[in-house]
């Protein structure tokens, strides 16, 4: 049985964006594979956060995605920082990969922004991190979205320059499993902009929190322009909020675009609002529901996340010691 590691940053609340585009198909994922789930609080405070606030997010999302669906007795959900593993081959990864390999990641230049030279060194070494994160459990496969596809090419050249320095075949390469059919969810303010649970904005996102009268608002006021919905797909051209609502009213009800336009095209936004509220609030109000009553009890939480760290140690531990004796560490 192949194993896949993913990770998500306990940086804000997880949104429909980052259930329709990864979550859900963390879900899947559990069938046939042995998978671990990391809440990345390493890489979240690649930014700066508040130490209260990181905590209470952490919690906040283990509840989420085992109220989405992920079983953390068959498989693996923990907190990155409780695994020393992680921090310990990334310093190893950092005297591998080289300056030229990580300057030519867009997304530290995308998230960095012009003021590069004030963003931390954490930010700019993340993609070791993330290679750690993965090949300290030797996992063959990781779901990522297409934003991700070159950290991911870090990675396997990463673990094949250290097998090639060090005359070993110790690091596996590693498969990208990017959905087919993976939603890119776009602001519901701007939809140019992706989803974003870091959006100072609340309106522009439906967080996997809201309860149904929060996502009605939020639908409501969301930015549409005069012309009712086309009937195919084309018209939807030069139209990106109009085309961002269609496109979640087809990941949430398992339909293409056309589908969907052809139910509802020639309608007003405001029918069709209707419709994809009530489409919404049918995924996201479980969850929130589910969620809300594991965060009443956050030392469940913490207990889940503990075993769940033990039992990722178990995995990591030895991989990672024998790196270390690799590169000529002192046991």
């Amino acid at each position: 049985m192949q194993r896949i590691f993913s990770g998500i940053a306990p940086s804000g609340v997880p949104t429909l964006g980052n259930y329709l585009g990864a979550i859900r198909n963390w879900v899947a994922l559990q069938e046939g594979h042995a998978c671990l789930y990391c809440l990345v609080d390493l890489h979240a405070i690649t930014t700066f956060q508040d130490p209260d606030a990181l905590r209470s997010q952490t919690r906040t999302q283990a509840a989420i995605l085992l109220a989405a669906g992920i079983d953390a007795d068959r498989h693996i959900l923990f907190n990155q920082s409780a695994v020393s593993a992680h921090a310990r081959l990334a310093w190893i990864f950092n005297c591998v990969a080289r300056v030229g390999w990580l300057n030519r990641m867009t997304q530290f230049k995308d998230k960095a922004g012009k003021d590069r030279e004030a963003a931390s060194a954490g930010l700019y070494v993340y993609p070791t991190l993330m290679a750690a994160d993965i090949l300290a459990y030797h996992a063959t496969r990781v779901p990522v979205g297409d934003d991700q596809r070159q950290h991911l090419e870090l990675a396997n050249d990463i673990a094949q320059k250290f097998n090639h320095d060090y005359g070993v075949t110790f690091f596996p390469t590693v498969e990208a499993l990017v959905p087919p059919e993976a939603a890119r969810v776009m602001s519901l303010r701007d939809g140019g902009r992706k989803m974003s649970k870091s959006d100072p904005s609340d309106q522009s996102r439906i967080n996997l929190t809201d309860d149904a009268d929060a996502i009605a608002l939020k639908i409501r006021r969301a930015r549409t322009d005069a012309p009712p919905l086309p009937s195919e797909a084309a018209g939807l051209e030069g139209r990106p909020e109009a085309r961002n609502l269609v496109a979640i009213m087809a990941a949430l009800s398992g339909r293409s675009v056309a589908a969907v336009l052809a139910e509802h095209g020639g309608q007003g936004f405001g029918v069709f609002k209707e419709a994809l509220t009530a489409r919404v609030v049918a995924t996201v109000a479980p969850i929130a529901g589910e969620a809300g009553r594991l965060l009443g009890d956050p030392a469940h939480l913490d207990g889940v996340l503990r075993d769940g760290a033990a039992r990722a140690r178990a995995i990591a531990e030895p991989v990672v010691r024998e790196a270390e004796r690799i590169v000529g560490f002192l046991g």
